[in-house]
């Protein structure tokens, strides 16, 4: 209810015409023809020699999106701003996939529950500094104790490996 209906089918537009190009772009070969090989070099990118799918080459730092439009006649009309993201999410695609693997992993943190009586000044492997902040704050999960600075992911390795041994 904070935005009109209107606004909303708007954005749902937008993100459908994104998704579509993406997947257009993901199953669009490009064969090596010296039209390619022009535009690429004419942008200081390497010339291909085998064909390729579009979206790899809108990876490239050097190809912009509007840059494709020379070798690829049947690319949809869409608005500069849906250009834009398409562009966006196609160079950043890796780090958004890593990105949402370690969230999901930390996540997954969260969930691995610390016991109350954990005596962390006599754990052994644990930085001298990590083990008085955890004494002193007394985090419930891995997840907490992650967050606590001063606590080295060394540390959770340790603190993982330790719950594993208690199981």
């Amino acid at each position: 209810g904070l935005i009109s209906e209107k606004r909303y089918k708007a954005f749902k537009r937008k993100m459908y015409h994104i998704e579509k190009e993406l997947k257009r772009l993901k199953n669009t070969n490009i064969r090596p023809t010296k039209e390619v090989n022009k535009l690429l070099e004419s942008v200081n990118s390497t010339p291909i020699k085998t064909g390729i799918k579009e979206i790899d080459l809108l990876k490239r730092s050097e190809i912009k999106y509007e840059d494709l439009k020379k070798i690829d006649n049947n690319m949809p009309k869409l608005t500069p701003e849906e250009a834009e993201e398409v562009e966006i999410k196609a160079k950043y695609e890796g780090y958004i996939k890593l990105q949402m693997s370690q969230v999901e992993k930390t996540k997954k943190l969260e969930n691995k529950l610390l016991p109350d009586d954990l005596d962390y000044l006599h754990l052994k492997g644990i930085s001298l500094e990590a083990r008085q902040k955890l004494d002193k704050f007394k985090p419930h999960s891995i997840g907490q104790a992650s967050r606590i600075s001063g606590v080295s992911p060394a540390d959770i390795s340790v603190l993982l490996i330790y719950l594993e041994q208690k199981k």
